[in-house]
């Protein structure tokens, strides 16, 4: 329910608006006085003040001004037995939404009641959304990987070097591209971002360079391109491994004479662009197998910069874990809950195969579904809740314990860590598939990974449905 102020020296003139506001379901307060209306306007949150101009002690434009010095947002209505143009436009001038003559029409006191409700709506829905979608998260973590990482970027970003991210997925790649952007000198362009494996082969040349009216079948208007967008700014180039050979080749011509041909164009466009680029793939391997230039690798690979996987630097969970906590909790409106020391060391324990977007989900999955202390039995009950095993002590036969994913491994067949990584990935990969009767789509979308991603696992680790 709105809640609105009404001052006003004239009781008939307060009275009469009360009853009618509050007849529409407002709730309304109202006071004789312009000083004592400002000391409520800072000391209570109301939605709207409807305002006389006219008044003792306190003249209301006065009151306007000093309100809206207060509360910038606040809808001011100004309402005057004495209404001329003059007076109208010096209170739109000062801030006021609208202005309204004694005595009131009740339709047009309504309408533009709700009007300026409405206006003030969308002026804190903006804002939330604003700070929501400009605000970069920061780079969590004290282990010595991620100190490196931000040393890095201190030193890189306010050069104009191109840098290739490479890490695992969800090990925070595009965090690392957001603050090379933030703490550059193009902080106030744009950053464009394309995730190349999320665009089909045939599209990805007009996706990142645009293409002219009529240059294919459904191409009925011109389109300008990632390129052109990020003009002044920087552009990056997420999962740079899954483009096509032929888009790598322009993106090789554009980063040498920075220049670009819109697809089914004949002009040469000029650009100037940073290009930062990221991959979960071992480039190299992808140049021997013909799938990725060797050229446009040295290119892009100016600075190198790794992020590792969580399961690398498990003395930042608890400080990552805590920060998703209270985040999640102020989104949800909740009080912020507690975790307990033995749940920091469960969730420390998993193996993370989806990496800090897993742990986030983790994080979201506890607070919903636990009560106001997070113990270390909402861990191993929620760590699984696909079905199956849960997590649960793991029993070796060199004596050592902890809690595992299901049931026990022998970890004396992995030769080294990725070894371990790649028999992880692909027990989680081949549980969700079966689990979603070897829906790919479905499967994708419930482990957040990009389609053409999951078939490359599921031909990486040779994975078929069994007939039944």
């Amino acid at each position: 329910m709105a809640k609105l102020l009404i001052i006003d020296d004239e009781r008939a003139i307060r009275s009469t608006l009360r009853e009618i506001l509050e007849y529409e379901n407002y709730e309304v307060e109202d006071i004789d006085n312009g000083i004592d209306g400002l000391e409520l306007i800072k000391k209570k949150k109301f939605d709207l003040v409807l305002c006389d101009i006219k008044m003792n002690k306190m003249d209301g434009m006065e009151v306007l001004e000093q309100a809206l010095a207060y509360s910038p947002d606040l809808p001011f209505i100004m309402i005057s037995g004495h209404g001329t143009v003059e007076t109208a436009i010096e209170a739109s001038k000062k801030g006021a939404f609208d202005f309204i003559s004694k005595p009131p029409d009740l339709n047009r006191l309504l309408i533009t009641v709700r009007n300026a409700l409405d206006r003030g709506n969308l002026v804190t829905e903006t804002k939330v959304l604003k700070r929501k979608v400009s605000k970069t998260r920061d780079i969590l973590g004290s282990s010595e990987n991620i100190g490196k990482i931000k040393e890095t970027i201190e030193r890189v970003a306010p050069t104009e070097a191109r840098v290739l991210i490479t890490g695992a997925n969800g090990s925070g790649k595009e965090l690392v591209a957001r603050w090379l952007h933030e703490k550059s000198q193009r902080a106030e362009s744009p950053l464009i971002e394309v995730n190349c494996a999320a665009i089909p082969s045939e599209l990805i040349e007009s996706e990142l360079f645009g293409h002219e009216k009529g240059s294919f079948t459904s191409a009925v208007k011109q389109r300008i391109g990632k390129f052109e967008l990020a003009n002044g700014g920087t552009l990056f180039l997420d999962e740079i491994g899954d483009m096509s050979l032929s888009a790598q080749a322009k993106v090789l011509r554009a980063l040498q004479e920075h220049k670009i041909t819109r697809v089914g164009g004949e002009k040469e466009l000029e650009v100037n662009v940073r290009v930062l680029a990221a991959t979960n793939k071992d480039l190299l391997k992808e140049i021997e197998a013909g799938n990725f230039r060797m050229d446009l690798y040295h290119r892009l690979n100016v600075i190198n910069i790794h992020v590792p996987h969580l399961t690398e630097r498990t003395e930042d969970i608890p400080e990552i874990a805590l920060n998703f906590l209270e985040e999640i909790c102020r989104d949800y409106g909740m009080p912020v809950k507690k975790i307990s020391d033995g749940a920091m060391t469960a969730l420390q324990a998993l193996p993370w195969t989806g990496n800090v977007r897993e742990l986030h989900n983790m994080i979201e999955r506890l607070i919903i579904l636990s009560d106001k202390v997070i113990t270390e039995n909402d861990v191993i009950a929620f760590a699984n809740p696909g079905g199956g095993t849960n997590i649960g002590a793991v029993n070796t036969a060199n004596g050592q314990s902890g809690l595992g994913h299901g049931p026990a491994v022998d970890y004396d067949k992995f030769n080294n860590f990725q070894d371990y990584k790649d028999h992880a990935e692909r027990e989680f990969i081949k549980f969700k598939l079966e689990k979603n009767n070897w829906n790919v789509s479905k499967t994708a979308d419930d482990i957040e990974i990009q389609r053409s991603h999951l078939y490359s696992k599921i031909e990486k680790f040779g994975l078929k449905r069994v007939a039944e």
